[in-house]
């Protein structure tokens, strides 16, 4: 997309939530398009695919593009007791560079260096993952592991959506068309609570993922007290591994057989051959990915 192909949208900039919420009802209502751009990584490329725009400029059907990246209400990184809040508009580099997010979110920072080059952490976010709802999206598979809340806003107020809420389709979300992202809070686990990431690419850091697994855990005397899953690149939407997560909370992790994590593994994804791998092979590194995570927190497999 060049420069001169931004004549075909309206661009604005507003100078706060309030206004902005108001801007996204009108449209609402109107049924006509606005997207927020915070660092554009995903929709600067999804220009490039779309169809010419038949829409003039002005009209009230016209896509409208609003700059959210410096609204403050939708920047930073704070922790309150147990609880840490992103803002929406929070870069993976600033995720990746937060004392907080190293000392009680390890996993957020480990994420981050493999989302892209540093011009895209420097420039992506976490509430653009979550819009644009893709099943490779490595952010929001790491929010699944830790069990994220959604913070959305409108004029009608502010709503909260549990991440196994969130995604209700290949992109689509339960947000409504009125409502703003406008940060994500996580319930942390204890200090020093095991975690684990991994991504599988062409390049750990340069490719959308072929399958990530991220994974949160409190284990107390053997069994798994606490375990959050968020798996990228494997079905519709981000696997959230419900009976990976009900097997490994059923009994003692040492109890598990590898056969038996592959089955639930098996039922949790439904992945595809397309470009970038084969089902088969999603199918495989799925397992094997969910198997080291689980001999980690000491099952024998």
């Amino acid at each position: 997309m060049s420069l001169a192909d931004l004549r075909l949208f309206e661009m604005r900039r507003v100078a706060g939530l309030g206004p902005l919420c108001e801007i996204v009802a009108e449209r609402a209502a109107l049924g006509a398009p606005v997207t927020l751009l915070a660092g554009g990584t995903d929709w600067v490329v999804e220009q490039e695919l779309r169809p010419p725009l038949q829409v003039a400029v002005g009209s009230p059907a016209a896509p409208l593009v609003v700059d959210v990246s410096r609204l403050s209400e939708l920047r930073g990184v704070s922790l309150s007791g147990d609880t840490l809040r992103v803002g929406a508009a929070t870069t993976y580099l600033e995720m990746l560079r937060s004392d907080a997010i190293a000392a009680r979110a390890p996993l957020l920072a480990r994420m981050s260096r493999d989302v892209g080059a540093v011009q895209i952490q420097a420039r992506g976010t976490l509430g653009g993952n979550l819009a644009t709802a893709s099943p490779a999206a490595d952010g929001v598979a790491a929010l699944a592991a830790y069990d994220a809340t959604v913070v959305v806003q409108s004029v009608r107020g502010e709503r909260r959506i549990p991440m196994s809420a969130l995604q209700t389709g290949y992109k689509r979300t339960s947000r409504a068309p009125d409502e703003v992202i406008v940060a994500v809070e996580i319930a942390l686990p204890a200090p020093g609570s095991p975690w684990y990431w991994r991504k599988i690419g062409a390049r750990r850091a340069q490719a959308i993922s072929k399958v990530a697994l991220a994974g949160v855990a409190e284990v107390r005397s053997g069994r798994a007290a606490r375990l959050g899953l968020g798996m990228a690149s494997v079905a519709p939407t981000t696997a959230l591994l419900p009976s990976v997560r009900a097997l490994c909370m059923s009994r003692p992790l040492a109890e598990l057989t590898a056969a038996e994590i592959d089955a639930a593994v098996a039922q949790d994804i439904s992945p595809i051959d397309d470009v970038r791998s084969t089902r088969a092979y999603r199918e495989h590194c799925a397992c094997g990915v969910v198997r080291e995570l689980l001999r980690q927190l000491g099952a024998p497999v």
